[in-house]
């Protein structure tokens, strides 16, 4: 069973740049998508206030569309899916791909990242990001290898089964990054522990 959770969001995003080709996991990460400063709530406005008014001639800017996202998480948290008008995202905790301390996938995992690739295919996607997380435990030296190695391993299963020369992917390891819970809980913790896939949404 899964909850759904649909928030709009007001921001002028420009999401999923294009990225070099990597092979492999670039040491001097960006900032992943979704982590960029925001804007602050809108103070209270009195509609009265004469500083309000436009100036005579002057014209009202041309109305934007806000982006709407839906969150999508199933009930153990194992698995998140974020749409948004233009970008796709899956996180899956590290728990549901690798065992402890470790960077092979199990047959399990490989069988939901095949379900990824194929929504992918649906996208008709052709640049995707494949980014690692850690928690906070440990060095942060072994966090970043490790989360390089991660991302690393679900990109070569993506290539496995896109088999798409025309795709290319940003691979990278964040470490104990861009947290998305609080790493003083054991729950907090694992929410951390994660690879997200993103890609841009198609246009059919």
């Amino acid at each position: 069973m899964t909850h759904t959770r649909l928030l709009l969001i007001g921001t002028v995003a420009t999401l999923l740049a294009a990225g070099p080709t990597a092979a492999r996991a670039d040491d001097g990460p960006s900032v992943p998508p979704g982590t960029e400063a925001t804007a602050t709530a809108p103070v209270e406005l009195d509609p009265n206030d004469p500083d309000l008014k436009l100036p005579e001639g002057a014209t009202l800017a041309e109305p934007k569309v806000l982006d709407i996202k839906s969150v999508v998480e199933d009930q153990s948290g194992d698995e998140r899916r974020e749409d948004t008008n233009t970008s796709v995202t899956f996180a899956l905790q590290a728990e549901v791909l690798f065992g402890k301390d470790s960077a092979k996938i199990s047959a399990q995992a490989r069988a939901r990242i095949s379900v990824i690739a194929n929504e992918i295919k649906t996208q008709n996607a052709t640049r995707i990001r494949v980014f690692g997380f850690t928690d906070n435990l440990g060095s942060s030296a072994h966090g970043d290898v490790l989360s390089r190695k991660r991302a690393n391993a679900v990109h070569g299963i993506l290539e496995q089964e896109l088999s798409d020369a025309n795709i290319t992917y940003e691979v990278r390891g964040y470490g104990e990054d861009y947290p998305i819970a609080d790493n003083s809980t054991e729950e907090g913790r694992k929410k951390n522990r994660r690879v997200e896939i993103s890609f841009p949404r198609g246009q059919n």
